[in-house]
């Protein structure tokens, strides 16, 4: 692997002297060459902790940290050959934008000539050529991100670190940037981590996720896996939205598992494990894999409907609990008002299971 992390640990002084905080607990993580990584969690997991070790910002506590073989848990940053982008930009406002992404150049002291070919060849990639000599101040907040994604590049890293650095930017912005930022990694083919928040924004970017909480790090997946098959209770809640539904096990036999939930009977065709008879269990449920189907045998009740155009959100109380259902068939003419009694179906084939 080119970029290791091995049962890394970072530990603070707690407030006021006593005690210590364990911001990152034995985090072990691999990184292939060219891949684009992301650290995602909530706020305290540990991310950006992870991301500043990196960095060489903060050291480990204890455990490794090796780039293409070597161990780097030492060396200050200008000497890991990795550069990062800050959440805040962090532009010289007293420097036009040339002699921003430059700036690292010239502490190398390389020649000017070298140094404008570089530039001129970051700033194309970023498609800010023409804009040399505006200042700051002149771009808008998409553009000065690219600035300072330029400056980043434009040190040719072996490893790009990036800090939510679209967090400043409005919706639509931030998705046209995250759209640039894949395109531009994918082309040079450098090595990434990605620190956000932002699930769409891990999902949209990332080679694979690294999923945190409370230090620790839960999961590690592509977006499919993470989505489709979290391994914890922690990991399907975070990513996306999901309905937890409480289920027994009547017959345990791989590839032909039933459940029964709601005092009805469910048949789980794709589990290859088996479990025994009684066991109880957590169905994984995200809205899209609930049906309304006024067929179904297993009813509830409306409670809130949401018309969100292309389709509606349905919150419905089935035997007393509240189950999130989202219906996308554009036949569907009417809308269940709330009070309505529906049928729902849940498609077995798609349902993620975690022992309870």
């Amino acid at each position: 692997m080119y970029l290791t992390l091995e049962q890394i640990s970072k530990t603070f002084p707690a407030r006021g002297g006593s005690g210590e905080v364990k911001a990152v607990i034995d985090a072990d993580l691999q990184i292939e060459q060219g891949e684009l990584v992301t650290l995602l969690g909530p706020s305290g997991c540990g991310k950006t902790t992870t991301l500043r070790m990196l960095a060489g910002f903060e050291f480990p506590t204890t455990g490794k940290i090796r780039l293409d073989g070597k161990i780097i848990n030492d060396l200050p940053p200008n000497k890991r050959d990795m550069s990062m982008v800050f959440q805040s930009y962090a532009i010289f406002p007293h420097l036009n934008i040339f002699e921003n992404v430059a700036y690292g150049l010239n502490v190398q002291h390389l020649s000017r000539s070298e140094i404008t070919r570089r530039v001129g060849k970051v700033m194309e990639l970023v498609e800010l050529s023409g804009y040399e000599k505006r200042a700051p101040n002149q771009l808008s907040g998409g553009q000065q991100q690219r600035v300072a994604l330029a400056r980043a590049l434009v040190m040719e890293p072996k490893v790009l670190l990036m800090d939510e650095p679209l967090s400043n930017l409005d919706a639509k912005l931030r998705e046209s940037m995250r759209t640039e930022i894949r395109s531009i990694q994918r082309r040079l083919g450098i090595t990434s981590v990605y620190v956000t928040h932002d699930q769409i924004e891990a999902m949209t970017l990332s080679d694979r996720i690294v999923v945190m909480n409370g230090g620790l790090i839960e999961q590690v997946g592509t977006p499919v896996e993470i989505y489709r098959f979290p391994r914890t209770r922690f990991v399907a809640g975070f990513i996306g939205r999901a309905n937890f539904i409480e289920a027994r096990v009547v017959n345990g036999q791989p590839a032909n598992l039933v459940v029964k939930v709601y005092d009805q009977t469910i048949f789980l065709s794709k589990v290859k494990s088996s479990y025994p008879e009684g066991a109880r269990m957590t169905l994984i449920a995200r809205p899209e894999m609930i049906r309304i189907n006024q067929e179904s045998n297993l009813k509830g009740t409306v409670r809130r409907a949401s018309y969100l155009g292309n389709f509606v959100d349905y919150d419905i109380d089935v035997a007393g609990q509240l189950i999130t259902a989202v219906d996308n068939d554009p036949r569907q003419a009417s809308i269940y008002t709330e009070g309505t009694t529906v049928g729902i179906e849940l498609l077995a084939d798609c349902i993620h299971i975690l022992p309870a």
